[in-house]
């Protein structure tokens, strides 16, 4: 199966490569959205800022929204998920503006969020056997879904709950990064290839 790892050119990938790979999946690391939307799934990692995702987006929102609309599976991990939204106080620029809503900055104490935390997951497909959770975060900024019927997963960080996943249709949010949170998170980018690989999956 083919994986289209996009580069925002922003950082290292390899961590979220490798465990791609060891779910059975061919990873193309690129920077292009014509070979992007070409491959069987697309994957937006959790590296860098909202404005330079923005920029590498290079005003191909809208080709990119359609695509996922239209089923290309997808994985959005930590920025991967605000980029779903449109807008983010983050930076200025328009995300993808799949799922309606806002990203904004925590409310909390401390900024970044950095280190483990619990998450409370629903019965959602890509949580399978992967519960209790805890995961590993790395976050400033968090989504607010206008839907609360997208949400698949919510966290708390030092009073402040958030949603930490969101779906629509093929398209799956994590707020944190599976493939840093040990064999929790590696069973769920298991579970998405797995959703991947079969054809005529119901949303």
């Amino acid at each position: 199966m083919r994986v289209a790892l996009f580069d925002y050119g922003a950082g290292n990938l390899h961590s979220l490569k490798k465990a791609l790979e060891a779910g059975g999946s061919r990873v193309l690391v690129t920077t292009s959205w014509d070979e992007a939307l070409e491959e069987e799934a697309l994957v937006l990692p959790g590296v860098g800022s909202f404005g330079a995702a923005v920029e590498a987006l290079s005003g191909q929102q809208e080709r990119v929204r359609d695509a996922l609309l239209n089923g290309l599976p997808t994985l959005g991990i930590c920025l991967g998920m605000q980029l779903l939204f449109s807008r983010s106080q983050e930076a200025e620029g328009e995300g993808i503006g799949l799922i309606p809503g806002e990203v904004r900055i925590l409310r909390s104490r401390t900024i970044p969020q950095m280190g483990w935390n619990e998450v409370m997951v629903s019965e959602d497909r890509i949580f399978t056997g992967a519960a209790p959770l805890v995961a590993y975060f790395a976050n400033s900024y968090v989504c607010e879904p206008r839907d609360s019927s997208t949400i698949i997963s919510a966290t708390e960080y030092q009073g402040d709950g958030f949603p930490s996943g969101v779906r629509l249709g093929r398209t799956w949010g994590l707020q944190f990064h599976p493939e840093k949170s040990s064999r929790a998170g590696l069973r769920i980018i298991h579970n998405f290839l797995e959703a991947v690989r079969e054809e005529g999956e119901s949303p």
